[in-house]
């Protein structure tokens, strides 16, 4: 029997051990221990009686005189042992043996096991039930009669290491599905957080990451992650019915709120900011005595990370609308000013409204330019820059062209303000009669009840639009869609340059009339980077005439200054190329609304790229460009809804363009406009 006892408690050892941790190693050598050196003392000394009890001993003066020693041993056993060690060989020898689930868990590697905080009185009532099982077992073997242990079956044996072995593999099974649960939900808020894009704006957000601080304004970090814990158990709390621990839980909620509803930094918080985080804290540990259970904390996380997402998505929709709102709206200040202009223009004699050198409207000669804007303002700053930067201002022509609204204050500002000895030429895009809709294919489309339903839609943020940047009407107006018609428009000239009203010229831009387009339409500075802005970026590839006809790894290139030679233009048939492919995609399949889509495939392999330094694109999104590459560059471009004549604008990229205006001039003071 001791031979026995002692294998077991060295099998036992030897699977703590496999099982690996302090905690283990320390239970084998407290079980080795006992077996070795007391469970033969306990043995011989229990025992004793069965040896005598040939000798005419009654049954009643055997359990008398097994009752006394055993006590007396015990008695010894507690004078050596702590209590802990005591518990540890009374749960070690029962008949779960170490490896039952309860044990299994208590012996686990897992921080969560390890963590738990136990209850003590459950703990001894725990231990109670177990020695007054064992005493009970030990008195009904003695009232059966039996002199002797009974030896264990070769059967029996083997039965009892199979279900030790059962509850070995089940207990290990269970931990692995827990550490797999835990990994794929420790994955799925990874991917959920990388989906989560906080810069509404374009790339600009104020949680850069060189902004990051990891010793910064750590106690509003604490008391947010606490309100959150809060949050979980008040949950549970309702579940479970603790009616008082919810109501203490939800008034710590409510006192950390209202601290950080005015603080966002550390040196904001009041002096009792402590304090609430230290009563915090409390109930935090009493909900967690009282209240942690690792699936329904982790449930309730896991719901209150699903509805943040959520809210973050419909916010972030919301958001986008908004932005496309504030940049296709004209600021009351420039409404101001185009309308006094219009007015102060139908006062003026018909003689007055002409401008001077009308002659060079169509000498092919000069320098041309094409500009189509419905923003007096920021047609002005084109060309004030343009003429400012320029070697012989005499040389350049601009031909703008607006829509019948603006018509009156575009003429009016230019002949208050001309641009030197530079020609200008008003146009208005109604008097192009030649425009219309059995021409035009976009002309043609706006009257589709298809797509009025759609932009009626899109002036709702709740509406199912996958990019609502696309649903700007701004995307169809002729004035936009203009360029492609340049040769109709200018039929006597040969080279003409293009300029969106969203940029500036820095520098003299004559030299561009010398570059060589070798037999190439279309000059313009390409934007492609290593993986984004190349065709299958805007063109639908999945649609078999897209994927036949182009590469998608075929680069981009920018609109806003872009130099057209118009002969090879009409040799070639753009415009017709261009009706081709508009015609194709009414209902929107080939690429969303937009004119650079089309573009890039009306001028596939027809574009030469220009040098880079001739147009830096970027400074209504992107808040990380050089200051070097802005200063070197011949043109910028604000494009992008941060347009520097918006208060969303950017405002260390705006004085670039608003050095260009004088805030001083009477109209813009009576409108006031001002930096």
């Amino acid at each position: 029997m001791i031979g026995m006892a002692l294998k077991r408690g060295l099998s036992g050892v030897n699977r703590i051990r496999g099982g690996g941790g302090c905690g283990g190693s320390r239970s084998a050598f407290i079980l080795l221990v006992f077996f070795c050196v007391f469970a033969p003392l306990v043995f011989f000394v229990g025992r004793g009686v069965y040896i005598d009890s040939s000798n005419d001993y009654s049954n009643d003066s055997v359990k008398q005189d097994l009752d006394w020693r055993e006590r007396l041993a015990m008695k010894s056993l507690r004078s050596l042992f702590s209590k802990e060690v005591l518990d540890v060989i009374t749960a070690s020898t029962a008949d779960l043996g170490p490896f039952s689930l309860d044990s299994f868990k208590k012996n686990n590697l897992s921080a969560s096991w390890r963590e738990a905080v136990v209850d003590t009185s459950v703990r001894n009532s725990q231990n109670q039930t177990t020695s007054s099982t064992m005493n009970a077992k030990r008195d009904i073997t003695l009232k059966g009669g039996s002199s002797h242990q009974k030896a264990e079956t070769p059967a029996k044996f083997y039965r009892r290491q199979l279900r030790e072995k059962r509850r070995e593999m089940r207990a290990n099974e269970l931990v692995q599905r827990n550490d797999d649960t835990i990994l794929k939900l420790e994955n799925a808020a990874i991917e959920r957080s990388k989906s989560v894009d906080s810069a509404v704006l374009g790339k600009y957000s104020i949680w850069r990451r060189e902004n990051e601080n990891d010793n910064s304004d750590s106690n509003i970090r604490l008391m947010r992650d606490q309100v959150i814990m809060a949050r979980v158990y008040t949950g549970i709390a309702k579940l479970k019915n603790k009616t008082e621990l919810l109501q203490e839980l939800q008034a710590r909620i409510k006192d950390s709120q209202r601290v950080l509803s005015e603080a966002t930094t550390d040196a904001d918080l009041p002096r009792s900011a402590h304090d609430k985080l230290r009563d915090m804290g409390q109930v935090l540990s009493k909900a967690k005595m009282q209240l942690y259970d690792c699936k329904l904390v982790t449930g309730k996380l896991r719901a209150m990370l699903q509805t943040a997402d959520e809210q973050v998505r419909s916010l972030k929709k919301q958001s986008t609308f908004l932005a496309q709102l504030a940049a296709k709206t004209i600021p009351n200040p420039i409404h101001c000013l185009s309308m006094r202009l219009t007015i102060d223009y139908y006062l003026l004699s018909p003689e007055k409204r002409k401008f001077p050198r009308s002659e060079n409207r169509e000498n092919p000669n000069l320098y041309h330019y094409a500009l189509f804007s419905d923003n007096v303002l920021a047609a002005s700053v084109v060309v004030n820059s343009t003429i400012m930067n320029a070697k012989d201002p005499s040389k350049h022509v601009f031909h703008l062209v607006t829509d019948k609204l603006n018509f009156a204050a575009m003429n009016m500002w230019f002949l208050l303000n001309p641009p030197g000895k530079a020609t200008i030429h008003v146009e208005n895009v109604d008097e192009f009669k030649w425009l219309n809709s059995s021409y035009c294919p976009v002309l043609r489309q706006l009257e589709s009840a298809a797509m009025k339903e759609y932009y009626f839609k899109a002036d709702h943020p709740s509406s199912g639009s996958s990019n609502l940047k696309y649903r700007n009407p701004k995307y169809l107006s002729m004035l936009n869609h203009l360029r492609f018609y340049l040769p109709e428009v200018y039929p006597k000239l040969n080279k003409i340059l293009f300029l969106d009203d969203d940029i500036i010229v820095q520098k003299d831009l004559t030299p561009l009339w010398e570059v060589n387009l070798n037999g190439k339409v279309n000059g313009a500075v390409e934007t492609c980077g290593e993986s984004f802005h190349r065709f299958d970026k805007y063109l639908n590839f999945s649609n078999p005439h897209i994927a036949r006809n182009f590469n998608p790894n075929a680069c981009g290139w920018a609109y806003g200054m872009n130099m057209f030679d118009l002969k090879e233009w009409k040799k070639r048939d753009i415009t017709g190329i261009y009706h081709k492919w508009q015609n194709m995609n009414e209902n929107r399949t080939l690429w969303k609304l937009g004119t650079l889509p089309p573009g890039l495939i009306t001028f596939y392999g027809l574009t030469h790229p220009l040098n880079k330094a001739w147009h830096v694109l970027g400074l209504g999104y992107n808040p990380s460009i050089a200051k070097k590459d802005i200063e070197n560059a011949a043109v910028v471009h604000y494009n992008g809804n941060m347009k520097p004549w918006l208060e969303l604008a950017m405002s260390k990229y705006r004085p670039y363009w608003t050095k260009y205006i004088k805030f001083d001039h009477p109209y813009l003071r009576r409108c006031n406009l001002h930096e």
